[in-house]
């Protein structure tokens, strides 16, 4: 399969670099150049191309050449959901494996004070996809509501509310308990917008306290994997998204085939806990301000 004709910011996505959309904003902030010239929006590339983001040259691969791979990260509060931060922050990026020759591409974001559940990838074509939003893949999150919710409140989230960025709704809003006006709901989704979440709930008057991102599609959270760990997807996980999103099946796996013994899957837990808490004791804590 020839690249030829592809859309540039397509053909980075497949090499790793970034999702779809990062790389549109790369291209429009004037950081991509194919053949010494600078590229916009609406370029088509071949192979024979040069393509460097930010002056380094980018190794252009076939559909083919990548393995696919997608890892789970409990995320905890204070990291920020970028690859680096210029004051020095802790970044989700911090704690993930290194992958010779590639780079893990975030599916979305979960803002600093948000914790739970993030999916990575190496290919930039499935993240692009699963973020957006024409493929409706639920998010399902856990919110900690103070203020008065009644029934009104929660059929004006059902039937959508005008945020600043255009009209938003839950699909569905579960009551999960607490007292007072403290209370617990599990609220589902069908989109990503920064902040999401948390400006329905201010629409209300009603403010999020703590949120924790549940499940992406139907992947739950593992709660086994301590806030900090990861863990990587075997190859039907890969499969359900890749159909998800309408993408070919991936055939190869970096894990093992075998069938998972429990005293197995119970030494890699304790191997995560074990990664997190050396990783903690040696990076000190970000200073909250």
């Amino acid at each position: 399969m020839s690249i030829q004709g592809e859309k540039l910011q397509k053909v980075l996505a497949r090499a790793g670099v970034g999702s779809r959309r990062e790389m549109e904003k790369y291209i429009d902030a004037n950081r991509v150049s194919v053949n010494g010239k600078v590229a916009k929006l609406g370029d088509r590339v071949e192979e024979t191309d040069l393509i460097r983001v930010d002056g380094h040259t980018v190794k252009i691969e076939e559909k083919a050449d990548r393995i696919c791979r997608v890892i789970m990260y409990n995320k905890p509060e204070g990291e920020l959901s970028t690859r680096k931060d210029p004051e020095g922050r802790r970044t989700v990026f911090d704690r993930l494996p290194r992958i010779d020759g590639d780079r893990w591409i975030a599916v979305g974001r979960l803002d600093v004070n948000t914790s739970g559940l993030m999916l990575f990838t190496n290919d930039g074509e499935l993240a692009n996809r699963l973020m957006h939003p024409s493929y409706e893949v639920e998010r399902e999150y856990s919110a900690r509501v103070f203020g008065e919710v009644t029934n009104e409140t929660v059929k004006n989230l059902l039937r959508g509310v005008e945020l600043e960025d255009g009209p938003a709704k839950f699909t569905t809003v579960t009551p999960m308990g607490g007292e007072g006006v403290n209370r617990w709901f599990n609220v589902t989704l069908n989109e990503g917008r920064n902040r999401e979440v948390r400006r329905l709930w201010q629409s209300q008057d009603a403010e999020v306290s703590r949120l924790i991102r549940i499940r992406y599609g139907k992947l739950e959270l593992d709660k086994r994997v301590p806030q900090g760990g990861w863990m990587e997807y075997d190859l039907e996980t890969v499969n359900y998204l890749r159909k998800t999103v309408k993408l070919g099946r991936e055939t190869q796996t970096k894990l093992s085939v075998m069938p998972e013994k429990r005293k197995d899957k119970r030494a890699k837990i304790n191997q995560i806990r074990k990664a997190v808490k050396k990783h903690n004791q040696r990076v000190k804590p970000t200073k909250r301000k």
